[in-house]
C-alpha cells in the first residue's frame, strides 16, 4: 500500500465542522504566526498486515493565538479523529480504526511563543475498495 496518511488526515479534517478548513497542514512551512494552525506529522507505525493494514502514528500541533481557542480545537481534532474518523473512505483509503497514544498536552512554541496543544494518534488505513 502507499497511503499517506497525513494527505488522508489533512483531507479529512478540513471537510468537517468547527474546523476552519484552512488549518490543517501537513507542512509546518505554510504556518504563519497569528494563524490557526493544524499540524499534522507522520511520528512512526508500522505493517500490521501484509498487503492489507497499515497503523500510522500521526502526531497533531493545534496553534493559536488564543489559549482557550487553542485547547478547544485541540480537543476538536481529538473528538474528531477518535470518534468520527473510524469507518470513513477519504480519498482511496479506508480507516479502519483509530487510537489515542497522547491526549493534547500544552507547550508553547518557543520561538514564536503561540500557544500550542498537541496530541497523537494511531491511524489503521487499508486501501478502499
Amino acid at each position: 500500500m502507499r497511503i499517506d496518511p497525513i494527505e488522508v488526515l489533512v483531507t479529512y479534517l478540513r471537510s468537517q465542522p468547527g474546523i476552519p478548513a484552512s488549518a490543517p497542514k501537513g507542512d509546518l512551512t505554510e504556518h504563519v504566526t497569528g494563524d490557526t494552525t493544524i499540524y499534522l506529522e507522520h511520528s512512526g507505525g508500522f505493517r500490521v498486515v501484509r498487503d492489507r493494514m497499515d497503523r500510522f502514528d500521526v502526531e497533531y500541533d493545534v496553534y493559536s493565538p488564543d489559549r482557550k481557542a487553542c485547547v478547544d480545537l485541540a480537543l476538536l481534532v481529538r473528538e474528531t479523529l477518535l470518534e468520527k474518523l473510524p469507518n470513513a473512505a477519504v480519498g482511496g483509503a479506508l480507516v479502519l480504526d483509530v487510537d489515542e497514544i497522547a491526549a493534547p498536552s500544552y507547550y508553547p512554541d518557543d520561538s514564536s511563543r503561540e500557544h500550542v496543544y498537541g496530541g497523537e494518534v494511531s491511524v489503521f488505513l487499508t486501501e478502499a475498495d
